[in-house]
């Protein structure tokens, strides 16, 4: 049933935003670095690697630079438009055809990089991997503004070691 209610819910969202989609996509396409989608690889259900696609909202090769994977407040790394894109998460819309796939489902907990998912200790994965990861869960609400609490020197430290860790409790618990 909830399968059901994805592919509908997912449809229905890419047919009434597609206007929004085709301009997001036009401004990304001749602004910045004209890149339109990110993808990055995620561990999704039953540790199935897939690729999660998102609206380029920053510099190509970012994750190489500064801060890594971890994006804080006012990173230089973000575009212009890209900062609009993020703090609306108009950026995360792309993840729609990761839906109609069988990737995702609407809600559920985030699919995370192989880097951050295999510091989670073995009983919290087998029951996060037993559901679709989301493109909405309990710690991206929670969690909405994350940049703005990411916004010093040593953010990736504090995201790796106690906002990962309470994200995954939250994830456990739904």
């Amino acid at each position: 049933m909830q399968r059901i209610f994805d592919i509908l819910l997912s449809l229905l969202a890419l047919i009434v935003l597609s206007p929004l989609l085709l301009v997001i996509t036009i401004l990304l396409k001749f602004t910045g670095e004209g890149e339109v989608l990110y993808s990055q690889s995620r561990v999704g259900k039953n540790s199935i690697i897939f690729k999660v696609h998102k609206f380029a909202t920053m510099l190509k090769n970012s994750e190489t630079m500064t801060n890594g994977t971890v994006t804080v407040k006012n990173d230089p790394r973000i575009l212009p438009i890209g900062k609009l894109l993020r703090k609306t998460k108009i950026n995360e819309l792309p993840q729609l055809f990761n839906i109609l796939k069988g990737q995702m489902s609407i809600i559920g907990p985030r699919p995370q990089t192989k880097n951050y998912f295999d510091t989670i200790s073995h009983d919290k994965k087998e029951t996060i991997l037993s559901i679709r990861p989301g493109l909405s869960g309990i710690g991206s609400i929670i969690f909405r503004n994350e940049e703005d609490i990411l916004n010093w020197e040593n953010g990736e430290v504090f995201h790796n070691t106690v906002l990962t860790p309470y994200k995954v409790e939250l994830e456990e618990w739904y």
